[in-house]
């Protein structure tokens, strides 16, 4: 039996006009360097990776 590996995977986007202005303007603040993950006050998101997960996530709340 072959192990898979379960974490990370491609995420699907949003596919609503809202949810793609959501992640437009959260790519927007990653390339400004003013993205932070979590809350405005945590850390400063700096890999290309991570902002996207942000941006997804955040797409699924506001369209939720």
């Amino acid at each position: 039996m072959a192990l898979r590996h379960t974490l990370g995977g491609k995420k699907k986007a949003p596919k609503s006009a809202r949810a793609k202005k959501k992640i437009e303007l959260t790519m927007h603040e990653f390339k400004q360097g003013t993205l932070h993950s979590g809350s405005k006050t945590g850390p400063k998101v700096k890999s290309r990776k991570q902002a996207i997960a942000v941006a997804l996530s955040q797409a699924r709340k506001e369209t939720q």
